[in-house]
């Protein structure tokens, strides 16, 4: 095994890959070349070609610093891949503690995250646009359709334990709340007939709650302390 380390040393340092290592040695394990040619970075022309340098010698810091390939692919906006093609010469670091591996797995997600909402917000405000503009502004009969499902979807029903003439309906939608005050416009509902209630944890802002709601619902401040 010295002896054919040596030669694999060798060879890699006359600029050598190691699919023409194996080629020139014979049959040999992954693991056996990955043991023998540890320290020994690759050759300069079996690097990618259109990998920037500033972003492989960052890989390579993050390496040396002990994270892995997925934080450092994360942190860099790159594939795993190419993370172990910059740094796969590197030793492993030493085994982390599980807080730390919590901490690292968590600042890992953050910063995931960070670059993906925005992404998937872009793409949903993309898909929405597309669709409203497929369906154009609503008719007075569309809106009574859709106004129609919603309360069958959210709305208070009336049951022969418990019969009720009033029409209920809760929901935490902003954009639902509005859409069902004009379904109850155009089905000639006066406004001065609606009534408005908040249902909020104790413990929460009631205050901000309120005030927010209003905003949506179009309902002046009331003097009486909001239910809760």
């Amino acid at each position: 095994m010295a002896v054919l380390r040596e030669r694999i040393v060798q060879l890699r340092r006359e600029g050598k890959s190691r699919r023409q290592i194996k080629e020139l040695l014979g049959p040999m394990s992954n693991s056996t070349l990955d043991d023998a040619l540890k320290g020994e970075p690759p050759p300069e022309w079996t690097r990618r070609p259109n990998a920037k340098d500033d972003i492989r010698d960052r890989a390579r810091e993050l390496r040396e610093q002990g994270l892995d390939y997925e934080e450092i692919a994360a942190a860099l906006g790159v594939s795993k891949s190419s993370v172990s093609l910059w740094v796969r010469d590197l030793p492993r670091p030493a085994r982390l503690s599980y807080e730390e591996c919590r901490k690292r797995a968590a600042d890992g997600a953050r910063r995931y995250w960070e670059a993906e909402r925005p992404v998937r917000a872009a793409a949903r405000a993309a898909t929405r646009d597309a669709a409203a503009s497929q369906i154009g502004p609503l008719t007075e009969r569309e809106v009574l359709i859709a106004g129609a499902i919603a309360y069958w979807c959210e709305g208070g029903k009336s049951k022969p334990y418990s019969r009720s003439d009033r029409v209920v309906f809760i929901n935490s939608d902003p954009a639902l709340i509005r859409f069902f005050l004009r379904f109850l416009d155009v089905a000639g509902a006066p406004r001065a007939s609606l009534g408005f209630r908040v249902y909020i944890h104790e413990k929460s802002d009631v205050e901000a709650a309120q005030s927010f709601w209003q905003d949506v619902t179009g309902r002046p401040p009331i003097s009486s302390p909001p239910r809760r």
